[in-house]
C-alpha cells in the first residue's frame, strides 16, 4: 500500500482562503500592490514586448493622387520570459499540542497565518532585490543629481519628482504614476517645509500618502512598512525591509498585451489548488512524528519589464 495515501496529502481550500484573505489585508507589504499581477497557467512561458521606438517614429506622409499610402509597422520581441519559482515553508502541529490547545486557539489557522507571513516576507524581500535597488532603472543620487530631501532649506522633493516624471514621459510617452517611498524617506518628506507650505491651508492636519500623491501629480504613493528580523534564532535585529530610497515608476493599472509597465508580477495560478496570488496551503499527515504539517507555497516571478519607465532615487535623505 502506498504511503502516504492520497487522503493524507491534499490542498486545503479553507486554509488557502484564510491565507488569501490575510495576504489581501496586509497593507504594510506592497510587493503585490505596485505592479499588475498577471495570473498564469504555466510555471514558465514567454511574453511579448513591442519596440516603443516604432510606435513613436513618424511614418505618415502626404499622399499624392493615384499613389500608394506610406507603409509602416512595428517589431515585437518574443524572447522575454518568466519563471515562477516556488517558495515554501511549513509548520508542524504535533498531536499533544493540538490536544492541549484551549479555545480560542486554532492551531491550523495560526499555522496558516504563520506560513503566509513568512511567504509575504519572502515576496517583499524579492521585490526589494528586483526593483528597489540601483542598477535597474535610471539612477539618480542625492547630493549629486539632486539636493537631498533632508536638506530642509534647499531640498525640493516636489520639483525633483516633477522633473524626473517629465523626463520619463519625454522618453517613453508614459509618465510615472506611482511613487514608492521607504518609511524614513516618507517621514522626511511629509515634514519638509516645501510640502507643509503647500497644504497648510487645507483641512487635513496630517499629511497622508493620498495628499502626497496629489501634490506629486501621481495616482499612488506607497510606503512599505513590513519589518524583518535578520538575526539568528533567539536574537533580534528587526528593521524595515526597505532601505532608504524612492522608486518613481509607471505601473500599468491592469495587465494587457498592449500596455507597457515598469514591471509585472507573474503568479502561477495553474498549479493545482493555487489561489489568486499563486499561493496554496497543504495539509499533510506525518504519522512518524504524530503531527499534522501545514505547508504554505507561493509561486511567482516579480519581473522587470521596461527599465526606462522608472527612476530610482538613492540616498535621498
Amino acid at each position: 500500500m502506498p504511503n502516504p495515501m492520497p487522503g493524507d496529502v491534499h490542498i486545503n481550500v479553507p486554509l488557502t482562503n484564510i491565507s488569501i484573505a490575510y495576504i489581501q489585508q496586509q497593507m504594510k507589504f506592497i510587493a503585490g500592490q505596485v505592479f499588475p499581477v498577471v495570473p498564469v497557467q504555466k510555471q514558465s512561458n514567454r511574453y511579448f514586448v513591442y519596440e516603443k521606438e516604432d510606435w513613436f517614429r513618424l511614418e505618415a506622409q502626404e499622399r499624392a493622387p493615384a499613389s500608394e499610402s506610406a507603409g509602416g509597422g512595428w517589431r515585437i520581441d518574443n524572447t522575454p520570459n518568466y519563471y515562477c519559482k516556488k517558495y515554501a515553508i511549513h509548520k508542524d502541529i504535533d498531536d499533544d499540542t493540538r490536544a492541549n490547545a484551549d479555545q480560542p486557539i486554532d492551531m491550523d489557522r495560526d499555522a496558516t497565518l504563520y506560513v503566509t507571513q513568512q511567504l509575504l516576507l519572502k515576496r517583499e524581500k524579492i521585490f526589494v532585490d528586483n526593483y528597489f535597488v540601483t542598477g535597474i532603472w535610471t539612477d539618480v543620487t542625492g547630493g549629486t543629481d539632486f539636493t537631498k530631501w533632508s536638506d530642509l532649506t534647499n531640498g525640493d522633493p516636489i520639483t525633483d519628482v516633477d522633473t524626473y516624471r517629465n523626463n520619463v514621459g519625454a522618453l517613453t510617452g508614459y509618465e510615472p504614476n506611482t511613487l514608492v517611498l521607504s518609511p524614513g524617506v516618507f517621514a522626511t518628506i511629509k515634514n519638509h517645509p516645501s510640502i507643509i507650505e503647500r497644504v497648510k491651508y487645507t483641512q487635513r492636519a496630517t499629511i497622508t500618502t493620498e495628499i502626497l500623491a496629489g501634490l506629486f501629480e501621481l495616482d499612488r504613493v506607497l510606503v512599505p512598512k513590513g519589518v524583518i528580523n535578520s538575526a539568528a534564532e533567539g536574537l533580534d535585529d528587526t528593521d524595515f525591509i526597505f532601505a532608504e530610497g524612492a522608486l518613481l515608476v509607471y505601473a500599468a493599472p491592469n495587465p494587457s498585451i498592449m500596455q507597457p509597465s515598469g514591471g509585472y508580477s507573474f503568479s502561477w495560478v495553474g498549479l493545482l489548488g493555487a489561489g489568486s496570488e499563486g499561493n496554496r496551503i497543504k495539509s499533510i499527515r506525518i504519522d512518524e512524528i504524530e503531527s499534522d504539517r501545514i505547508e504554505g507555497e507561493l509561486a511567482c516571478d516579480l519581473k522587470v519589464v521596461a527599465t526606462d519607465l522608472g527612476v530610482f532615487f538613492s540616498d535621498p535623505v
